[in-house]
Order: structure tokens, then sequence, then C-alpha cells
């Protein structure tokens, strides 16, 4: 399994409107610029790049202690309206809905990919993300 198939998954368990991984994965396509896939370390980089308030958040979530959470309109303007929007046509809802998921999904995905400040040293192969995987499946 590739990280995309993981944020796939995970992008389907909590949003209901993923019913299919054909759906989710042109909705995280549309969310990180489409033709180079789903990359995790771009989209962190769009919240550390302007340093400040955002970049802090993002250290929370690599980081191995809490998280910090980020509202929907944080998210908007570190992704961009137009990239929220072409996500949010994809799965079929509006912007706020996108916006308000993206706000909750987004921090988790990254603290459970990352260890230690950096993203995907916690993985090792196929087991490591099968691992990962169970972190976000657990009821």
């Amino acid at each position: 399994m590739d990280f995309k198939s993981l944020a796939t998954k995970v992008l389907m368990e909590k949003i209901g409107s993923a019913k299919n991984s054909g759906t989710a994965e042109s909705a995280l396509d549309a969310l990180v610029g489409g033709n180079k896939g789903f990359d995790l370390g771009s989209v962190v980089g769009q919240f550390t790049g302007g340093g400040g308030d955002l970049a802090k958040k993002a250290a929370s979530w690599l980081g191995d202690g809490s998280n910090d959470a980020i509202s929907p309109s944080q998210l908007q303007d570190a992704i961009g309206g137009d990239k929220i929007d072409a996500f949010a046509s994809k799965l079929g809802i509006d912007r706020e809905e996108a916006s308000n998921s993206l706000s909750q999904i987004l921090p988790e995905l990254i603290d459970k990919s990352s260890q230690g400040g950096s993203l995907l040293g916690s993985i090792g192969g196929r087991a490591g993300l099968a691992g990962l995987a169970s972190k976000f499946f657990r009821r």
C-alpha cells in the first residue's frame, strides 16, 4: 500500500460522500495539484512556508506531542480556496463541509504519518504502512 492509498482510505472513512476509492483519489489529486500524486510533504510545506501561527500548528502535527487545532478558514488560507473548491466538487460537498472535514483530517493524517518531526519517519515498508493504517481505523 502506498501513502496515497492510505490517505484515500482515511478520506473514505472520515467523509461520507467519499464512497469509493476513485472519487476519494480524484479529490486528493485536486487538493494537492493533480499529477504529482498525494504528496503530504507539499501540503505541510503550504503551512510552514509562511512561518507564523500556521507553521507552529504544522510543527505540532509533525512532533510527538499534542496537535494544535486549525480552523477551516486557516486551512483555506493555507491551501487556497480554489483547491478546497476543487476537492469539494469532486466529493459533491460544499466548501464549508470540505474545509471543516479537512481541518480535522489533515492534522491527524500528518501526525500519524510522522515521528520526531519528520514525515514518514515511522514507516518502514508495507508492514509500517499497515501499522499506520491501523491507527486510523481503530474503534
